[in-house]
């Protein structure tokens, strides 16, 4: 890992203060990243390692928005949205928990489309994944009627 100072003119005219230029190659992806900071006091490598910390947040992040169904937060407080954040997490593991102990074939985000039309049927959650399951696409031709 080498950290230099950018002595650009460009650069200079973008941001004015001093920067810091961090090359650091991650063995995990077998790449070099390189890093702007104005931070001269760390070192390198605890630059590096922030970066790889801030990249895991941010993964974290887009999980949450891919598999959560959070439209919107329902207060501001930290307190809040760590509880609707924990929540949804639970709604999940509890989801997957229900897809696993069924042997059910189709996806989590079908099986929430399921349970939240469905959350106050008196039926068997195993009798209502199984019927309302999504039908499986046949081989039809596309551009044929189907009768039913």
């Amino acid at each position: 890992m080498v950290s230099d100072e950018l002595t650009v003119f460009y650069s200079h005219q973008g941001y004015p203060d001093r920067l810091r230029r961090i090359r650091f190659k991650d063995p995990e992806i077998a790449k070099t990243l390189v890093f702007l900071t104005n931070n001269f006091a760390l070192p390198a490598l605890t630059i590096g390692a922030l970066y790889n910390s801030r990249w895991q947040v941010e993964l974290f992040f887009r999980w949450i928005k891919q598999h959560l169904r959070i439209k919107r937060f329902f207060g501001t407080s930290e307190n809040a949205v760590k509880s609707q954040v924990w929540i949804a997490v639970a709604v999940y593991v509890l989801v997957a928990i229900i897809r696993k102990r069924l042997n059910l074939e189709f996806s989590l985000h079908s099986m929430l489309q399921i349970l939240s039309v469905t959350p106050f049927e008196k039926v068997s959650l195993f009798q209502m994944l199984t019927d309302m399951a999504p039908v499986e696409e046949s081989s039809v031709n596309p551009n044929q009627l189907i009768l039913v």
